[in-house]
């Protein structure tokens, strides 16, 4: 990281941080704040879900993540742990710890906030990238080189 930019900044409803949202397997994704803006301690995206699922059950090797529920009903599993939020709720979940979550909805928006930031924007960049829907080798390739790791399959859309 070159450092923090020093001064405030907006971004609108609907846009991108960098005007560059990013579409990454059921959903697109807005840059809120960016690693840039702070020197690599913190990433917000807001996230819209066009569709029902989730990713796979991963751990952040190096990063805890914050998910709150704007639209839609989402099952998160969290550990051992499982959770059913609606607008308003939100979860945690600690670096190091099995997670992965369901939106039950045919949309849902999810802000996330990932502290620190590690590389998770270029993860989403190089998962936009994917012409179809990667493989489970793929996947599991660009989770690792981000230090995620893919520890179970995506929970199911039926989970009530």
């Amino acid at each position: 990281m070159t450092g923090r930019l020093g001064e405030g900044f907006h971004v609108s409803a609907d846009s991108d941080r960098f005007g560059a949202a990013l579409f990454y397997l059921n959903g697109r994704f807005d840059c809120k704040v960016s690693a840039k803006d702070t020197d690599g301690g913190l990433c917000i995206y807001d996230t819209f879900r066009t569709s029902r699922g989730g990713p796979p059950l991963h751990i952040h090797h190096d990063q805890d993540e914050w998910f709150f529920v704007r639209e839609g009903q989402f099952v998160f599993q969290v550990g051992g742990d499982t959770f059913q939020l609606k607008p308003g709720d939100s979860v945690f979940g600690p670096r190091k710890v099995p997670h992965a979550f369901v939106n039950l909805t045919e949309t849902g928006t999810l802000m996330i906030a990932y502290q620190p930031a590690g590389t998770i924007e270029q993860f989403f960049l190089d998962g936009s990238l994917f012409a179809a829907p990667p493989t489970p080798i793929e996947l599991q390739a660009l989770y690792h080189k981000h230090r995620l790791e893919i520890v179970g399959p995506p929970l199911r859309v039926d989970h009530r």
